[in-house]
C-alpha cells in the first residue's frame, strides 16, 4: 500500500508509464484522462499531470504560468476536508500559487513554503485516489 505520494508534470503521460512500468518496477492503478495517470511501486504512489491537461495538476496557475517538468514537481499531502484546512493556512498568511482545482480523482492546491517550494495539498475524491484504500 503507497504511503507516500509524489506528482511529476511530464512531457507525455504514455511515454512516463511505459517508462516506469516497464523500466522502474511500478504498477499502472489507473489512466483515465490522456493527461493524468496514477503509478505505484510498494511506498510511493506517482502521480503523473501533462502540462495544459483538462483538470487536475497540468493546469496553468492563475497568472498564465504552465507546469513544467522540473521546476512543478512536488510531494503531496493528503488531508480530508482541504476547504477548511486552505482557510486555516490563508488566515495565518500562508502563499498559495493557485485556488482549489477539481481533478479527475480529487480537489487540491499548491501552498508554497516560506522559500516558496510547492507542497500539493490532496483531497480524493474518488477510492482509487486516496492512499489508504480501506
Amino acid at each position: 500500500m503507497a504511503t507516500v505520494s509524489v506528482r511529476y508534470i511530464v512531457n507525455d503521460v504514455d511515454d512516463s508509464i511505459d517508462f516506469y512500468c516497464h523500466r522502474l518496477g511500478f504498477s499502472e492503478v489507473m489512466h483515465p484522462a490522456p493527461g493524468f495517470a496514477m503509478l505505484v511501486r510498494g511506498d510511493l504512489r506517482l502521480v503523473l499531470s501533462s502540462p495544459g491537461a483538462v483538470g487536475g495538476g497540468g493546469q496553468a496557475m492563475p497568472d498564465g504560468r504552465m507546469p513544467a517538468p522540473g521546476g512543478w514537481n512536488r510531494f503531496a499531502i493528503e488531508v480530508t476536508d482541504l476547504d477548511d484546512l486552505v482557510e486555516v493556512l490563508r488566515e495565518s498568511g500562508t502563499n498559495f500559487r493557485n485556488d482549489i482545482v477539481d481533478g479527475v480523482g480529487g480537489r487540491q492546491i499548491l501552498v508554497e513554503d516560506p522559500s516558496g517550494n510547492p507542497i500539493e495539498l490532496f483531497e480524493p475524491t474518488i477510492a482509487e485516489a486516496r492512499l489508504d484504500e480501506g
